[in-house]
């Protein structure tokens, strides 16, 4: 019996205004000679948990059923790359505290699963491109405004384009006494 294995990730995913915007962003990037991420796949990720079994998913997707967290907004309003790593993205030069809370929401009860969390400190961002020359970093006029309101987790589907698809979402609910 053959155990299906699935790349997933949890992420904001961008509504098509978001994504029409991001996409005009990404447009008018001056040449850099990389790869531009598919309009369909540009999304934020919170979480990365790599290679996952039916177990495994399904332990993260209790984790997502209990998180707790209150909608905000974020203001995409800088670009910039990561020239080791060479991508360029775009992103908030403010992050609203419910962001990280988040992603340490989330990998809190992720250990439970025996996740271990991404050692390096979270970066809120939107890859842009991939395989690109670094460029200066600039602002994004006008700034994006994205409402969140939920969080999502997303498979990789290698060699296909787009190549991320939305498995489930989940509502960012304020915790409740009742609850």
């Amino acid at each position: 019996m053959s155990t299906a294995i699935n790349r997933l990730f949890f992420a904001l995913w961008p509504d098509d205004r978001q994504r029409t915007a991001l996409t005009r962003v990404q447009k008018d990037l001056p040449d850099h000679g990389g790869r531009k991420t598919h309009p369909q796949d540009l999304h934020l990720t919170l979480v990365f948990l790599g290679d996952q079994d039916a177990q495994g998913r399904a332990c993260a997707e209790e984790v997502a059923g209990r998180v707790r967290g209150s909608p905000f907004v974020l203001n995409l309003d800088h670009c910039g790359c990561f020239p080791r790593a060479r991508i360029l993205w775009c992103g908030p030069s403010e992050r609203p505290q419910p962001l990280p809370d988040l992603v340490q929401t989330l990998n809190d009860g992720l250990r439970g699963c025996g996740f271990l969390p991404e050692r390096r400190a979270f970066t809120p961002h939107v890859t842009l491109a991939r395989k690109a020359r670094p460029l200066p970093a600039r602002g994004v006029e006008p700034s994006i405004v994205w409402p969140v309101s939920e969080f999502a987790l997303v498979s990789a589907r290698p060699g296909q384009y787009p190549r991320y698809r939305v498995e489930r979402s989940w509502s960012l609910l304020p915790w409740r006494p009742s609850e």
